[in-house]
């Protein structure tokens, strides 16, 4: 009886139409109002209502409601993105990408004409579920539909061409050459931006080799001198040049250099940090660089895999009234690890084994190529699946709680950045039978990555202009869990790895501040 009710009655009219598909209706017409009464105020409100279920020790399941308040700052401000290690492979490419969506550039390929584009980019090329509306069909009935708005749609956001773009790199070299140096994009690309990257030269860096590869050495002719007080001065003084000349608003550090060796044991407070600042103790530069941008009030990204993120630094984030996150981009062989992982143990089978089998031939393989900068990559590989073991104790009972899961990273010089990727995932399936997948990828990594870093800037930008409950989130950003390999939350008790729960997570959060109700996906209003 709905759907022939719902199918019958004309689109412009509510008047009949089940309760159900009459709330969808005017629900389309008060969203798009709201927006455009909401745009012309310097501040975004949401009044959301959180529901969730707590259960006891007894296992009983206790319902919650919460009232919050959502409010995001609309206006945004114009956000400098500085990058440490920008004339790497990682860097170059985020450069020249954005230069040449800018300029909207074309240029030839051996397949054939080529245009600029944010494909792999969560902001720029993700659409979400926002609701639904009646629709008339074309034999003029009327019928339910999805509807779906660009993630960059949801709230006010900068736009990645209108980035500055700035950083430091221990390698001298211009942005040009050093583009050319990567091997990633085209020349006939590079070549129509040559004069934008020539004049580009990175900042000088800071360069502690005990905590990087041996075979680093011969790269860094472009290096900071001093002590830690000394070069956390220089870096603010960078920052601070660096938001004047340009007129910037906002600036986002992103650690996008090499993997560091892990620094042995963990700085809990702020003032450890200062004393191991004052006696000069040897410190990985990440944690220098972190220092410098926080004291600077800006915000600090951590996209490679050591511990950088201390809890000194977080509680020094927490003091100046800015944000920190990490680590280590998820942007391959371990985002499609975390999706097959749910995929897997979703479908009720046992996932027993994983083998990561990887070989690539750019700097960053060329750094992990020894064992104590590997071994920050292997512990930041290596917990990615632990959801899966959380989640099911069907599966994982005590006992039987583990996944065989074993990273392998091998230097091929010859590969360059054209990244190979093999793994394979073994599972236990009905009756003691075995389900084996093989997977092979090959891609340039720093494409991969490039997105992810640009997202990066952009989501942690906007997030710094969200308060719930008038106060602002983090110090943590921890909802950007979703673009790391080992996310840093401001629990660490309560860590979350699964892909589609991170994204969940996180696009619901842009919903509700947009006055979007995240749909529960029951159906039970639509005779589904």
């Amino acid at each position: 009886v709905f759907f022939f009710l719902m199918i019958r009655r004309p689109p412009r009219s509510t008047q009949g139409v089940s309760s159900a598909a009459s709330d969808v209706y005017k629900r389309q017409v008060s969203t798009q109002s709201t927006w455009d009464f909401m745009e012309k105020k310097e501040f975004i409100e949401a009044k959301y209502q959180e529901r969730f279920t707590l259960i006891g020790e007894d296992g009983k399941p206790q319902n919650m409601t919460v009232e919050h308040l959502l409010k995001t700052n609309a206006i945004v401000p114009k956000v400098g993105f500085m990058m440490v290690g920008l004339g790497g492979n990682n860097g170059t490419t985020v450069t020249t990408g954005i230069l040449a969506n800018k300029k909207n550039l074309k240029w030839e390929t051996k397949r054939g004409d080529a245009s600029a584009n944010y494909f792999g980019s969560f902001t720029q090329c993700v659409t979400t579920k926002v609701g639904m509306k009646v629709k008339k069909a074309e034999n003029g009935s009327m019928v339910l539909e999805d509807v779906f708005m660009p993630i960059k749609d949801l709230l006010p956001m900068v736009n990645p061409n209108d980035l500055v773009i700035g950083g430091w790199d221990i390698n001298g070299m211009d942005m040009y050459n050093a583009t050319l140096r990567a091997k990633v994009l085209e020349p006939a690309l590079i070549h129509q931006v040559k004069e934008d990257l020539i004049n580009m030269k990175p900042l000088p860096g800071v360069f502690n080799l005990e905590y990087v590869a041996s075979n680093q050495k011969d790269r860094a002719d472009n290096t900071k001198k001093g002590t830690n007080k000394e070069l956390i001065a220089q870096l603010q003084e960078d920052i601070k040049t660096f938001k004047a000349k340009n007129n910037l608003g906002k600036i986002v550090v992103l650690w996008t250099a090499n993997t560091e060796q892990y620094y042995p044991g963990t700085i809990e407070t702020v003032e450890d940090l200062e004393k191991l600042i004052e006696t000069n103790a040897s410190l990985p530069p990440s944690v220098l660089y972190g220092i410098a941008t926080l004291r600077e009030k800006c915000i600090f990204l951590n996209g490679s895999p050591q511990n950088t993120v201390h809890p000194a630094m977080i509680k020094l984030a927490e003091k100046e009234g800015t944000q920190i996150a990490g680590a280590d981009f998820k942007s391959g062989q371990t985002k499609y690890k975390t999706a097959m992982g749910d995929f897997l143990v979703g479908s009720g089978m046992r996932l027993a084994s994983v083998i990561s089998y990887n070989h690539l031939g750019n700097n960053d393989g060329k750094n992990l190529s020894e064992p104590h900068t590997f071994k920050s990559k292997e512990l930041s590989k290596g917990s990615v699946l632990d959801d899966c073991l959380k989640s099911n104790k069907v599966l994982y009972p005590k006992g039987k709680d583990k996944i065989d899961h074993t990273v392998v990273i091998k230097y091929c010089p010859f590969v360059g950045d054209s990244k190979r990727a093999l793994d394979e995932y073994n599972s236990e399936i009905f009756l003691e039978g075995c389900n084996t997948i093989v997977s092979y990828n090959i891609c340039e990594d720093s494409l991969l990555a490039a997105p992810i870093m640009i997202d990066l800037c952009i989501m942690a930008e906007l997030l710094s202009r969200i308060s719930i409950d008038s106060k602002p989130i983090g110090p943590v950003l921890a909802y950007l869990s979703y673009f790391f390999k080992a996310p840093v939350t401001n629990h660490k008790e309560y860590v979350i790895n699964s892909l589609s729960k991170q994204k969940e997570i996180l696009t619901s959060l842009m919903k509700a501040c947009a006055g979007y109700v995240p749909d529960d996906s029951t159906l039970l209003s639509f005779h589904f």
